[in-house]
């Protein structure tokens, strides 16, 4: 029975003493060798800002056809799609009455002429008054304007095409009754190009001014980016959706069409905010606008530091305090890392 009671003595000291030893703090282990850690200045983000977005293909003038009075449709010579010349005829109304108004135009004036030279022979051997006189002299000019009027409807039965393009839209078929001033074709003018246009922010279109250089990307053409310049701006906004519509004219191409889908990216000037740009990967323990960077010093050593995010992007992040130019950070593999770490810093792309 003794004999049991020292054992269990024994026992009892031996698990004290080894929960004693648990408790003892360890000290922090330091890595003799140095970890490979990726490394990089930190720069300024006031210098430009990259701003993508997506837009349409269009020809970059457009323009409205009609017929200028109303009347009967007699042909139609080319459909959508199909390129044209200039001077080329492309629809034409039913002559028939316009040539019918321009003949009795034409007879009316040699009436009224007539008449106003016997009126003129009356007046000067006094047989008439001066204000029958000035009365066939009006109905003269009358007669003249209605001339005009009747030949230039002759001359504007006919739509031609005001340069080389394509038929983008045709509203009119033959035998169809149209209406003065109706849009009939809608032509775009090749000879003007192509532009991309893209709805952006008033915030982003403020910014951006003609000619500014712009890289352009159209799959249906190539993936290989197309240099393009900023040629128009839109004065007002959108109604509907309060965005400025900004034209980038493009390089002639046989493949382009109206109608297609591009993006552009345009480098703008970023408004100097005292900001300072990092890569994103180099932020760790992210928290409501703060998260944790490691900044190297003189001896390869890493300092775990507290910062402050401005606007964040896929590719960087701004930010606010915490960091000045010209430090050093890891901006990756810092996961292996703890603050007093020492490194060996390597290029970001190795």
């Amino acid at each position: 029975m003794a004999r049991s009671g020292q054992t269990f003595y024994t026992l009892i000291c031996a698990a004290l003493l080894f929960g004693c030893s648990e408790a003892e703090p360890q000290d922090k282990p330091e890595n003799t060798d140095p970890i490979p850690a990726a490394t990089s200045l930190v720069q300024s983000a006031s210098d430009v800002q990259l701003i993508s977005a997506a837009g349409t293909i269009r020809l970059r003038r457009e323009t409205e056809l009609g017929f200028t009075t109303a009347g009967q449709v007699a042909s139609v010579r080319f459909e959508e799609g199909d390129r044209v010349k200039r001077g080329a005829t492309l629809a034409a109304l039913d002559t028939s009455l316009v040539a019918a108004d321009l003949a009795s135009a034409n007879a009316e004036q040699d009436r009224a002429e007539a008449e106003y030279a016997r009126i003129q022979k009356l007046y000067s051997d006094g047989w008439v008054t001066k204000a029958r006189l000035e009365q066939s002299e009006s109905s003269t000019r009358a007669a003249r304007a209605g001339v005009e009027s009747a030949s230039f409807a002759s001359r504007t039965s006919q739509i031609r095409a005001p340069s080389d393009g394509i038929i983008l839209t045709r509203n009119i078929d033959a035998g169809q009754i149209v209406a003065a001033g109706v849009t009939a074709i809608i032509l775009g003018e090749t000879d003007k190009g192509f532009v991309l246009r893209v709805p952006m922010s008033d915030a982003d279109a403020s910014r951006i001014r003609i000619g500014m250089p712009a890289a352009v990307k159209i799959a249906a053409i190539s993936n290989d980016p197309i240099e393009a310049v900023v040629s128009e701006k839109d004065g007002r906004a959108d109604p509907r959706t309060g965005s400025f519509e900004v034209s980038f004219l493009l390089p002639a191409h046989s493949r382009l069409r109206s109608g297609q889908l591009g993006s552009v990216e345009i480098q703008l000037p970023r408004v100097d905010s005292g900001d300072i740009s990092i890569p994103a990967t180099a932020l760790f323990g992210l928290r409501s606008g703060e998260g944790l960077v490691f900044v190297v010093d003189e001896n390869n050593r890493v300092k775990q530091r507290n910062v402050i995010i401005g606007s964040v992007s896929d590719e960087a992040l701004q930010i606010r305090s915490g960091l000045a130019q010209g430090e050093t950070i890891v901006t990756r593999g810092v996961e292996k890392l703890r603050d007093g770490y020492l490194i060996k810093p390597t290029r970001a792309d190795k």
